[in-house]
């Protein structure tokens, strides 16, 4: 989803990642869609939890994936200002904004330090990527994420400052993707696989609908303390180890049902941040006018009609021209608010050098 992963000149960008990237930000905006209608319809609620098992952990498995070169390097940290850090900026003050004027609510507050709906996936995404070097440098980072996310679990004094539980809890999933390698995304994509995630998401379905009266989904936002969820203490590691392994597994039939090869989507795949953080606005502005209050929206043809809807939508907010016009806000380049880096510099002639080289040896 980050801008970070940005095609560079001379790289080919890998259709498989696009896919997932732009297959996940569909689910991701259904999701949002069926969370104020899911409560009259118990099918619904139960496809919700099967979704919000794995939607996330696969953005965030992929972008610890690309994480995997961060070293604090001057030009990847700028990339990270202004890829992650200015855009989380802007809309972390443009949501409450827009409460105020649409929603009518002067007294909205904008707070950089708590972050508002969709904009605590950039400030995860900045602390993740700021502590890489960190786990690559450790004996066994997955299973110290795994304590890590297993104490936020039991520690509600951490509060929302920076969304911190979110951060702590899905952690695992950053570190994994860190310690992942190409060939371990080739073993899910097997044919065998393929056809094994058929009866492991049917089931999952079924689980789902028989959870719903017994399980607060809460669970599956992974920003609460256990205490929050009045539940026993220890339930809050429990519950991260059972949600990390079934999370893994419905990704990685998610995985395995994705195209390795060019779709007439793929190149939306770089577009993800756009369409995550774009939607969001449509969907607070259907909830301030009531949109999702319609009898009509609450019975199966309103449902799957909205879904569509979604999807479409998202997918409009991914395209090129989306892009064109928001590009400012979400990969800005600049340039004057940074100093010249020598290396950066030096990397930059020894490359130049190394073009009129082969245009001389062509000559």
């Amino acid at each position: 989803m980050s801008a970070q992963n940005r095609s560079r000149p001379g790289k080919q960008r890998d259709a498989f990642f696009d896919n997932a990237k732009y297959l996940a930000i569909v689910l991701v905006a259904m999701g949002h869609v069926w969370e104020p209608l899911k409560g009259d319809s118990r099918i619904l609620e139960g496809v919700y939890t099967v979704v919000y098992t794995f939607h996330m952990p696969a953005f965030i498995i992929i972008s610890g994936f690309f994480s995997r070169s961060f070293d604090m390097r001057p030009d990847r940290v700028k990339r990270l200002i202004t890829g992650v850090a200015v855009p989380y900026v802007l809309f972390e003050t443009a949501y409450p904004l827009f409460k105020r004027f649409v929603d009518h609510s002067p007294d909205q507050d904008i707070s950089l330090l708590d972050p508002w709906y969709l904009t605590w996936f950039l400030c995860a995404l900045f602390i993740w990527r700021v502590t890489t070097p960190i786990w690559k440098l450790v004996r066994w980072p997955l299973p110290l994420a795994l304590g890590v996310a297993m104490l936020a679990s039991v520690a509600p004094n951490i509060g929302d400052d920076l969304d911190l539980q979110r951060v702590l809890q899905f952690l695992p999933y950053f570190v994994l993707g860190l310690c992942m390698k190409q060939e371990h995304f080739q073993l899910v994509r097997r044919r065998w696989v393929r056809i094994a995630a058929v009866p492991v998401f049917a089931t999952a379905l079924v689980v789902g609908w028989w959870a719903v009266p017994r399980m607060n989904t809460a669970w599956f936002y992974h920003r609460d303390a256990a205490q929050e969820l009045a539940a026993p203490w220890w339930s809050g590691p429990v519950m991260v180890l059972a949600m990390f392994g079934c999370s893994l597994l419905l990704t990685a039939c998610f995985f395995a049902w994705v195209p390795g090869r060019r779709m007439w989507f793929t190149a939306l795949g770089a577009g993800t941040l756009y369409g995550y953080l774009l939607h969001g606005f449509l969907i607070k502005y259907g909830e301030y006018r009531g949109w999702f209050d319609h009898a009509a929206l609450h019975r199966p043809l309103g449902e799957i009609a909205v879904t569509l809807l979604a999807a479409a939508t998202v997918t409009l907010l991914c395209t090129r021209p989306v892009r064109r016009v928001f590009r400012f806000a979400m990969e800005p380049k600049m340039e004057w608010a940074f100093k010249q880096d020598a290396a950066e510099l030096a990397r930059e002639r020894q490359r130049k050098e190394r073009e009129r080289e082969k245009v001389g040896a062509g000559a």
